[in-house]
């Protein structure tokens, strides 16, 4: 996994955005993540240092196999603690996903596995009524 908050955000966009539109462009990211170009294209080279992102020539950006596995992982936990949110906690979906946004960075590999625990007991128990 990335040890950093901001370059999993960074993924997590590209991901997004590749998924939607096949690619991602610097600008999309800085416009989604609220940021500027230059601080898109600092975060862009760490992490085609890494290995995680490709970028071709006239600026798209695209996630190496790496890259997608990481970031699907934290979109998987993105979803699974906003499903979280809203189930046990009953928020909106725009609310959940917004908190879920900040949490996933900071929650411990054991809360995480918690949180799918409830959510797999939720979706049985709802499976078996």
């Amino acid at each position: 996994m990335v040890k950093s908050e901001s370059m999993e955000m960074y993924l997590e966009t590209i991901y997004k955005l590749e998924n939607s539109h096949g690619h991602a462009h610097g600008v999309d990211i800085a416009n989604h993540l609220g940021v500027s170009k230059p601080s898109v294209t600092k975060a862009v080279n760490i992490l085609k240092s890494k290995g995680l992102v490709n970028q071709e020539t006239y600026g798209s950006i695209t996630l190496t196999a790496k890259g997608r596995q990481i970031s699907e992982e934290i979109y998987k936990k993105h979803r699974m603690i906003a499903q979280f949110l809203e189930h046990s906690l009953g928020l909106s979906h725009e609310e959940a996903n917004k908190n879920a946004c900040r949490i996933e960075h900071v929650l411990s590999d054991e809360m995480f596995k918690a949180i799918k625990q409830y959510l797999e007991r939720v979706n049985n128990n709802e499976n078996n009524d």
